[in-house]
């Protein structure tokens, strides 16, 4: 299983940005996929996730402005950013339980200046 995430960058405040994460060696269909970020001194958190289905969950601070699709043709998850903000400045990881064990992505990074 590989989970390959790309995409990040430098966006302003207010502006948008979205990740992608390409998936390879699992069965994409079954899967729930999830994103996480981690800030600088701060822990890794849950940003949201989409089940096999498409229904898509979120923090409380990224209602509204974040966005999780799929693409089951293509075995990759986005996510779409929106009216970024500088809290939002973090490393962003894709993430599937699969067959019983977490994979990551490398991450990347995403810096949002004010």
């Amino acid at each position: 299983v590989q989970l390959q995430a790309s995409g990040g960058g430098l966006a302003q405040a207010g502006g948008s940005l979205r990740l992608s994460c390409k998936t390879s060696g699992m069965n994409f269909r079954i899967a729930k996929m999830t994103w996480y970020r981690q800030a600088p001194g701060k822990e890794r958190e849950f940003v949201g996730d989409i089940t096999s289905g498409g229904a898509t969950n979120y923090i409380d601070s990224v209602k509204g402005r974040f966005t999780i699709s799929r693409d089951y043709s293509r075995n990759t998850v986005w996510l779409q950013m929106t009216d970024l903000k500088p809290e939002d400045t973090a490393v962003y990881y894709c993430n599937t339980n699969y067959r019983a064990r977490d994979w990551w992505g490398q991450g990347t990074q995403v810096t949002v200046s004010s």
